[in-house]
């Protein structure tokens, strides 16, 4: 309903044609993990940097209902999942909000984003699928203001897989898995996610975000190579 009623205005410099200007999405994929990783966590590509525009996309498609935001940044995570897993197979697994979330929400953004993702690279002729399989196992507390340890302890055995005994996504023989969500922060979440997946035997190659926040990611050029 926002988006059918608002003016269509980019969310970085508010100007007219589109939620989302090619000015103000500026995509460059890269290696940003944060520092120091969590253990288990895979290695985590973002489209770009969690400021300016990229936060405020982030925002209005999360928080305020500007569910046509998923598009751009579903393109934007596809672009970086090819560029991270370049050829072969794979499965795209997107992290669940939690219930309470999703019904403040009106919509589970990350399973959305990640949907639009996977459509974009079997046009360009992938092998791609999408798993949700992955799921809310018990209630965390609310992540805002927790250190990295704390985040950790708060989502400890909080996923699982609920369908492993479905092909796609169970045993060795399966595709190898590709990890979606909207930020990585600490990336307590996608280690979390990826200690679920693989306990199904699955191996997980990646974990892939819209953005990462800068005081936290760190790229392959920050060592020097």
């Amino acid at each position: 309903m926002l988006d059918l009623l608002l003016p269509t205005r980019c969310v970085g410099c508010a100007a007219p044609g589109s939620l989302l200007c090619d000015a103000c999405l500026v995509v460059t994929p890269a290696p940003r993990t944060p520092h120091p990783a969590p253990e288990g966590l895979p290695v985590c590509w973002s489209a770009t940097l969690y400021e300016g525009a990229a936060r405020q996309a982030v925002l209005h498609y999360k928080e305020r209902g500007r569910t046509a935001l998923a598009a751009p940044l579903a393109q934007a995570v596809a672009f970086t999942i090819a560029m991270a897993v370049p050829e072969g197979g794979l499965a795209v697994v997107p992290v669940p909000s939690a219930g309470r979330a999703v019904r403040a929400r009106g919509h589970d953004p990350v399973p959305r984003m990640a949907a639009l993702a996977v459509r974009h690279l079997m046009r360009l002729g992938r092998q791609v699928t999408l798993r949700t399989d992955l799921r809310q196992s018990r209630r965390v507390a609310d992540q805002a203001g927790l250190s990295a340890a704390q985040r950790a302890a708060n989502l400890a055995s909080s996923l699982q897989v609920t369908q492993a005994g479905k092909a796609g996504l169970s045993g060795r023989s399966g595709p190898p898995v590709v990890i979606v969500d909207d930020v990585v922060t600490t990336g307590a979440t996608l280690a979390e996610a990826a200690r679920a997946v693989r306990e199904t035997g699955v191996t997980v190659v990646a974990a892939v975000t819209f953005a990462a926040t800068r005081r936290h990611a760190r790229t392959a050029s920050d060592h020097g190579g």
